[in-house]
């Protein structure tokens, strides 16, 4: 049961402010209210005058990519943060998921948790949270769409922060669960997503789909996921290891898969992200691992 109610959320406006305040109204009707709402508008787009009122607004005069909504998290005065994309409309119960959650398994919690199936590509993953409902709290490698933290836990996050990767739009997720693991030893988690009880995801993933799918969404293309993938590639050159890797996986055997699969995965992330998009390399691969 949630007790504490000390949180801050932390929301971020780029390209996408239409979508503001419906995210607005989901945050305002938590089951679990917050202690404040942060909106961190990243120089392109402003919110609504007339919801301005509801949130402390912090307006930058240019884009300082993904990496802002975390250095605005350090202006948190609760004791737990919830960082939450601009394209993510929380369930009612949400807040409360994550406090019961973490007084059982503290972490790094997230809405769409990846535990990717060699440490040697990032586009053939496995998925928790909102595009892979699950039952009990599941351990990741990486969370994304929100992110539920101790505040004290920005000290690890800013810590590496020379170290990161040098990219306005890509890796400040890996970053996080690097740094954590690193400095404090703390998991990266998935609360239950039980499809019994949508009200205590972090997402409606039909929403997720539609904003997610639009073109300013950074995620969008085979381009992205190179990037993703030579994201991941400099924090595991830095330390990071992935639970494939570190043997800590019980959600995942380690190769599933023949070897060749994932050296052409990490060689052709954005021919493997288009053909993902068909739903064509899950195919293949369940062929390659059929009992023969």
């Amino acid at each position: 049961m949630a007790r504490n109610r000390d949180v801050s959320i932390v929301l971020n406006v780029f390209r996408r402010s239409k979508h503001f305040p419906e995210q607005l109204r989901a945050i305002q009707n938590q089951s679990v209210a917050p202690k404040e709402i942060l909106v961190w508008e990243n120089g392109e787009e402003e919110i609504p005058q007339d919801l301005r009122g509801f949130v402390t607004l912090t307006r930058a005069s240019k884009n300082f990519g993904v990496w802002a909504r975390f250095a605005h998290a350090l202006n948190a005065e609760s004791e737990y943060v919830c960082v939450i994309d601009d394209d993510t409309i929380p369930g009612r119960d949400w807040l409360k998921n994550c406090l019961d959650t973490m007084a059982v398994t503290p972490g790094l919690l997230g809405t769409r948790g990846l535990v990717f199936e060699s440490s040697n590509n990032y586009s053939i993953n496995q998925e928790f949270g909102v595009y892979g409902s699950n039952e009990q709290t599941a351990q990741v490698d990486i969370v994304g769409h929100s992110w539920f933290f101790r505040r004290e836990w920005l000290a690890a996050y800013w810590a590496e922060y020379g170290r990161r990767f040098e990219s306005p739009v890509a890796g400040e997720d890996i970053h996080f669960s690097f740094a954590i693991q690193k400095h404090l030893g703390i998991p990266t988690l998935v609360p239950p997503h039980r499809s019994s009880h949508p009200d205590e995801w972090g997402s409606d993933p039909r929403f997720a789909r539609e904003i997610g799918e639009q073109a300013v969404a950074i995620s969008k293309g085979a381009r992205a996921m190179q990037v993703f993938e030579s994201a991941l590639q400099h924090y595991r050159s830095l330390g990071f290891k992935t639970l494939v890797e570190s043997k800590e996986s019980h959600v995942l055997p380690i190769s599933r898969f023949p070897k060749w699969v994932y050296w052409v995965a990490s060689r052709f992330p954005g021919l493997s992200h288009r053909l993902g998009a068909f739903g064509l390399v899950k195919l293949i691969l369940r062929n390659l691992n059929r009992p023969k």
